[in-house]
């Protein structure tokens, strides 16, 4: 009795879905690795990109000898990344103080 026969029956079908057919699994394998190789780039082009940009900014104010502007640019990007430091540090303390209040003490230091 041929083989394929017997797997296209309904009975075939329920006993490959109940033991597991493996054909496709390693194609899947490749496209979880392709999604993840893409969403890591994904999160570096944003995580980056604020900076390159602003870089950028300076560099094309510097080019044309307006360095008054790329003073300007460079600072407020300085400025911008004290703020989301700041703000990341209160968060965590914040976080802290709620490990503190369910666990007991817990010491915390924050270094610059």
């Amino acid at each position: 009795m041929n083989i394929n026969k017997i797997k296209h029956s309904r009975f075939g079908r329920i006993v490959c879905r109940l033991f597991g057919e493996e054909r496709g699994a390693v194609m899947m394998e490749y496209v979880i690795v392709a999604v993840l190789i893409a969403a890591a780039v994904a999160v570096g082009a944003w995580y980056f990109g604020r900076s390159v940009n602003n870089e950028f900014r300076v560099a094309s104010h510097a080019v044309v000898n307006d360095n008054t502007g790329a003073y300007k640019v460079q600072e407020a990007a300085q400025d911008n990344l004290a703020a989301q430091d700041t703000a990341a540090i209160n968060q965590q303390k914040k976080f802290i103080n709620a490990d503190e209040k369910d666990e007991g003490n817990v010491t915390y230091t924050v270094t610059h």
